[in-house]
């Protein structure tokens, strides 16, 4: 793996340690302090919006590659999922105007310290064959 993906998907303890404080600030109201997601996620509610998917290892975050989230997290997953063409409502919000890039991958550090490693491993090779990194 190239250095700069083994630097991102290795981050250090003081790393990781930034990002859980901007995910306790920023995610945890929706995605849950242990990143457990909001009860029933897989299921839309009447106005056709899913609940908050959980970012641990149950969920589907870590199928996504490292642009695709830093996009969705910056954007908002509306904005994203309408220039994929995919007919789905989004409830995420975009952050781009409150957190810097540094933030926000300080934040998908935090999440993907807490995936096994063959999840973390998963997702790096998503990331490296869709050319995130």
């Amino acid at each position: 793996m190239p250095l700069p993906a083994a630097a991102f998907l290795h981050a250090s303890e003081t790393d990781t340690g930034a990002g859980r404080e901007l995910y306790v600030e920023h995610c945890a109201a929706c995605h849950g302090a242990d990143l457990e997601g909001q009860p029933n996620w897989r299921s839309s509610d009447a106005n056709g919006l899913y609940p908050a998917p959980p970012h641990d290892e149950t969920g589907h975050t870590w199928h996504h590659d490292d642009a695709m989230l830093i996009d969705y997290i910056t954007r908002g997953g509306q904005a994203v999922l309408d220039d994929m063409d995919v007919t789905f409502t989004s409830g995420m919000p975009g952050f781009g105007s409150v957190l810097d890039q540094s933030e926000i991958e300080a934040i998908l550090d935090y999440i993907k310290s807490t995936w096994p490693q063959h999840i973390r491993d998963a997702q790096a090779q998503r990331s490296i064959a869709a050319g995130a990194d």
